[in-house]
């Protein structure tokens, strides 16, 4: 037997042992804030900069190897220090959205604006969907979220870039006199056209990049002769990236199409 030494304080007595493993109790839960620190290895985060590092690792590695514990190891900072700017996995994909929406109106700021008359319109609308290309091309692993987030999340939580893109498509669409209705199915056949076509020029084709026979390089020995015999011979077409003179061409005759009624 043993006895605990109690202090007489004129309140409810307490053990010394209860005190002594309360504190221990506050000292262990005072340990996850200081390893959350958001002090990284190249100095104190901010979300750009997790941003910035979020798309780097996408672009090396693809959309897999993306986890807030993997991207605060690139950081030098525990996982729960993340948290702070983006406040899940599902908010950190909306950021990438974000950050190829800021480089895209980095890329409009960049370039001259269209010369003034009738048709300054159509030569912005034009401007934009070649930025989106080009951003796109440039990130090929990240391009997949404008299309699949853009599905997932609605309009009015969508980023402010995001949202600001859609304005400036849409005031182009007013500037050239279609109005509400017509602007809003132009504006939904041309983000269709747009984002389709950048998908299909990023899509994979060849199946063995090694091989230099270009129908071992495609993998047409994979494809039966009798069953696909046209595909067969059109692979080699289909694996031809149209480029952004094909955009142009398809985006034109979608606007002919709308503008003629």
């Amino acid at each position: 037997m043993y006895y605990v030494y109690v202090h007489s304080t004129g309140t409810r007595p307490r053990p010394t042992v209860w005190r002594q493993d309360m504190a221990k109790e506050r000292a262990d839960e005072a340990q996850p804030a200081r390893r959350a620190s958001d002090r990284g290895r190249y100095g104190r985060l901010s979300r750009d900069r997790v941003l910035a590092s979020a798309l780097a690792l996408v672009d090396r590695e693809g959309l897999s190897a993306l986890s807030m514990r993997r991207l605060g190891a690139e950081l030098g900072v525990e996982a729960m220090a993340l948290y702070r700017y983006a406040s899940s996995k599902d908010a950190l994909l909306d950021g990438l959205v974000e950050a190829l929406y800021l480089e895209l109106e980095s890329r409009l700021a960049a370039e001259p604006d269209p010369e003034a008359g009738a048709l300054a319109w159509r030569a912005g609308l034009h401007r934009i969907a070649r930025a989106t290309y080009d951003v796109c091309l440039a990130h090929p692993q990240a391009a997949p979220l404008l299309t699949t987030r853009m599905l997932a999340v609605p309009l009015a939580r969508r980023p402010v870039a995001v949202l600001r893109d859609h304005e400036r498509i849409l005031a182009l669409l007013r500037e050239g006199g279609l109005d509400d209705v017509r602007s809003a199915a132009v504006f939904q056949a041309l983000t269709a056209w747009l984002l389709g076509y950048v998908s299909v020029e990023l899509r994979p084709m060849v199946d063995n990049p090694d091989e230099p026979d270009p129908a071992f390089r495609l993998g047409l020995h994979r494809l039966s002769a009798q069953e696909l015999p046209t595909l067969r011979e059109t692979a080699a077409s289909l694996a031809e990236r149209g480029g952004p003179e094909a955009l142009a061409t398809g985006l034109d005759a979608l606007l002919d199409r709308f503008t003629r009624e």
